[in-house]
């Protein structure tokens, strides 16, 4: 059996940033690393092409009547700009106490390693285990999975012929609450331009005498929330789905301390639904944020012009129940409603992700058709956290997004077991992102145990 930690620095050598093209030798390194790394376990490994970066498909087969379990994750990782801010290399993997430094460390290497992990060890107690294991690993996750839909739609049946998804790309509140992730944000995003004369004009000799685009852009984005926080956007919330009793319960257990989390934001005050707490808010309500702004001059000193253009870039996170397209019409309805006269507006559209929702078994609102396979995968996921961890898992929504998730869900009926392994503090997406190993080894004995289970009937 390979040395987890050792593998992990590997992995995190391989500088596999998706979305820049500079890194295509990373992102091969990385693929060709994961591909090898499965193919010495004994799995079947292939390497599907896509219009932009492979996906990986590990297969170990077996009886036909043997539960069936596919296994996600993904080798790439964002940008680690800015550069001069990481204490240590970005892509040379640094161990610092119980932590390993370096950009994918948490999302999603670590946990990916993880779970490789303890399917090798499993396989190596248990050679004949009467479990067929699929891992799909892909390379665009950071980047909003453009390949994966083409790439559902034409390998269906492969996934129609398992029982459940299992992964960890989602997060832990701390070091000893182990959380499994039962709903997921969906995401609407796309820009607004709005555009005024047909160039950059001097505001001395024309200034007062048309919109300038920042304002009224500016005016325009100002109205998409009332003062108490609410998205003022007619029918933003017609679907969002009911929270359920035990999922608040379930909320409370995680003790969650609001003074604590101000400090960890740097904030005073929170700005949320009225009727919602912070941690409330987080994981039941949707959102409407702005992402980026822009227009005119942002070098140093003045320059004292009207621009011609100005940008917001707007996201929204959905809730289960509403849907990305129908959002994202109504959003830019109340844009072009309210735009003040002389001005042109115009989107352009990024992209979409499903809200994904799962109920584990024994619950109010439990599906009475779901798969028994996935019911014993959930209850087994209940007994190792408690046994590993020492307290039992919470079931909770996250404000995050995995659109892959939804969009396995709505095209194959799929459902996910979705157990957390990275941390607040490990800096995803930013400078000094880090992994705790001590989760990494908990994370391995947990999932193996999970894995072990499933395969008993």
């Amino acid at each position: 059996m390979f040395d987890p930690v050792e593998k992990l620095k590997e992995f995190i050598r391989q500088p596999s940033v998706s979305t820049d093209p500079k890194f295509h030798a990373g992102m091969k390194g990385a693929q060709e690393f994961v591909a090898g790394l499965l193919g010495s376990l004994g799995f079947a490994v292939e390497v599907m092409k896509t219009d932009l970066h492979p996906i990986i498909l590990a297969t170990r087969g077996g009886d036909a009547t043997w539960p069936h379990v596919m296994i996600y994750g993904h080798y790439d990782v964002q940008p680690a700009d800015p550069l001069n801010l990481w204490k240590t290399p970005a892509f040379e993997p640094t161990i610092v106490g119980n932590r390993i430094y370096g950009r994918g460390a948490a999302d999603n290497k670590g946990p990916l390693m993880t779970n490789i992990a303890a399917v090798g060890r499993l396989l190596e107690e248990t050679p004949k285990l009467p479990l067929r294991i699929t891992f799909l690993i892909e390379g665009e996750e950071e980047m909003g999975s453009p390949s994966f839909p083409k790439f559902l739609a034409a390998e269906k049946a492969r996934f129609q012929a398992a029982d459940f998804v299992y992964l960890s790309d989602t997060a832990l509140p701390t070091p000893e609450q182990v959380v499994i992730t039962c709903g997921l944000r969906g995401l609407a995003l796309f820009d607004l331009h709005v555009t005024g004369a047909k160039g950059d004009l001097h505001s001395g000799l024309h200034g007062g005498v048309l919109h300038n685009p920042i304002q009224a852009l500016a005016e325009i984005i100002a109205t998409l929330h009332d003062p108490d926080g609410r998205v003022n956007v007619p029918g933003f919330y017609d679907a969002v789905l009911d929270v359920h009793p035990w999922e608040r319960e379930e909320l409370k257990k995680l003790g969650a301390d609001e003074k604590a989390y101000k400090e960890f934001l740097g904030i005073d005050t929170f700005y949320t639904t009225p009727g919602f707490s912070p941690f409330e808010a987080l994981r039941f309500q949707p959102t409407l944020e702005f992402n980026g702004i822009g227009g005119g001059y942002q070098g140093e000193g003045t320059k004292t012009v009207i621009p011609s253009t100005a940008f917001a870039k707007i996201s929204c996170r959905l809730v289960p129940n509403q849907q990305p397209d129908r959002i994202k019409r109504l959003v830019q309805e109340a844009i072009l409603a309210r735009a003040p006269k002389g001005v042109k507006i115009a989107f352009v559209d990024q992209h979409k992700g499903d809200p994904y929702v799962v109920v584990p078994p024994d619950r109010s609102n439990t599906p009475k058709d779901q798969s028994p396979v996935l019911a014993r995968a959930f209850r087994a996921t209940d007994k190792a956290v408690t046994e590993i961890w020492g307290r039992p898992p919470l079931y909770l929504r996250e404000g995050g997004s995995v659109p892959i998730i939804a969009d396995i869900k709505r095209q194959t009926g799929l459902d996910s077991v979705m157990l957390g392994l990275f941390l607040p503090e490990d800096n995803l997406h930013a400078p000094n992102e880090s992994f705790n190993l001590d989760v990494m080894q908990k994370g391995i004995e947990t999932t193996r145990r999970i894995l072990a289970a499933v395969a008993t009937k």
